[in-house]
């Protein structure tokens, strides 16, 4: 009786830690490696080639890419996303949130707005932004850091500052490495840099922050100045 009670006690301890296991979430199909298959290279060619033709480009879709695998139309938009074509981009962007396995993701986001920065697009960074707000989506404070970040590289400190605001609000921590990849970012903006520098000095009161030297702040004005003069 006691080696079949012991027996009894050993597979339930087994079957917890199983069940346990296999519970845990599986790693995003948005941070998978994304290989065109056959299927959706041919997929991929058909769209660039009817996207001048909205008729059939919208026949295609319904008759040929929504009846992709979710594999094959994730390695699609990700392709695109590598050719940095934004219309495409978010055609299949919207076809991927009407499937009925999609789920809100960060990653998914983050590789849309990463692609947009790229692009320099503002109104439809405005339109996914609003979209994973509606969704409830959360960055982590790593991923606002290189948000904020490829906004800044592009050109596009406006909307680099919309996002830090969002970031500044987030329910997550803060942390010390994605304020300073922000900071080197607004190396050619001062201005901005000093109050995104307050803020970290704010938040880590303890650190300490190396200014680059002034002239490569004078640099950078020189250099677009020179950028306008070329403009007219």
């Amino acid at each position: 009786m006691l080696r079949l009670a012991l027996r009894r006690v050993l597979s339930s301890s087994s079957s917890r830690f199983i069940t346990g296991s296999a519970s845990k979430p599986s790693l995003s199909i948005w941070r998978r490696k994304k290989e065109l298959g056959k299927e959706g290279l041919i997929i991929t060619k058909e769209l660039k080639r009817l996207q001048s033709d909205p008729v059939r480009l919208d026949r295609f879709v319904r008759s040929n890419v929504s009846r992709l695998l979710k594999s094959d139309l994730v390695s699609v938009l990700f392709e695109f996303h590598r050719q940095d074509n934004v219309f495409l981009s978010m055609k299949l962007y919207d076809i991927v949130r009407k499937e009925i396995w999609y789920r809100p993701d960060m990653f998914f986001y983050r590789d849309m707005l990463m692609m947009l920065a790229r692009n320099k697009r503002v109104d439809e960074t405005k339109r996914v932004w609003d979209d994973l707000k509606g969704e409830g989506v959360l960055f982590d404070q790593h991923t606002f850091g290189d948000i904020v970040r490829a906004y800044l590289d592009s050109g596009m400190p406006s909307e680099a500052m919309d996002i830090y605001e969002e970031m500044r609000q987030s329910p997550e921590p803060p942390l010390s490495l994605p304020f300073r990849v922000i900071l080197k970012g607004l190396i050619p903006y001062p201005e901005l840099r000093e109050k995104i520098k307050d803020d970290f000095l704010e938040v880590f009161p303890d650190m300490i922050i190396y200014d680059p030297p002034e002239d490569l702040f004078d640099d950078h004005e020189k250099h677009d100045d020179e950028s306008n003069c070329d403009i007219y």
